[in-house]
């Protein structure tokens, strides 16, 4: 979850950097450290990171985008990732993510515009034999249906 509200300075960006320019290979433990502090990574961070290791601003971006976790803008206080999976979508998974995001009247990514909720997909929470799952916050929910995700989009406050 996002610790600041405000766009991070360049000084601040620089002292979370500066923690981890020793490190062997710190570019993964860079943006973890960026995420954690801001929960994303800004743009801002991209170029400073580039020109620190050495790198061009697109192989930075690169990795950023690779992996699904790091979020280029900020999250919703709450982050209810929907299970993509096969075994999810054999038992409804497909149906529950449509209507999810059509209730909401978001895309995939996205966030509510009171900023309470942000919806992602993801790739096998392991719940394989309790689909279709979700993960909310860092809660995994098994058994999901329409009635139980509208329950948990209301107390997210969206």
């Amino acid at each position: 979850m996002p610790q600041t509200t405000s766009i991070p300075t360049d000084a601040e960006i620089d002292a979370i950097l500066a923690e981890h320019t020793h490190r062997e290979g710190p570019l993964l433990p860079m943006l973890h450290a960026l995420q954690a502090e801001f929960g994303y990574i800004p743009t801002a961070a991209i170029a400073r990171i580039a020109h620190l290791l050495n790198m061009t601003k697109a192989e930075v971006h690169g990795v950023v985008s690779f992996y699904h976790d790091f979020r280029e803008r900020p999250a919703g206080h709450h982050v209810v990732k929907i299970c993509r999976a096969e075994a999810c979508q054999a038992v409804g998974g497909d149906a529950l993510a449509e209507e999810t995001l059509a209730k909401l009247g978001l895309d995939w990514h996205a966030t509510t515009p009171n900023g309470a909720l942000t919806v992602e997909p993801v790739y096998c929470l392991g719940m394989c034999a309790c689909g279709p799952a979700a993960m909310v916050d860092d809660k995994v929910v098994g058994r999901l249906d329409a009635a139980r995700m509208a329950r948990i989009l209301t107390e997210a406050g969206a």
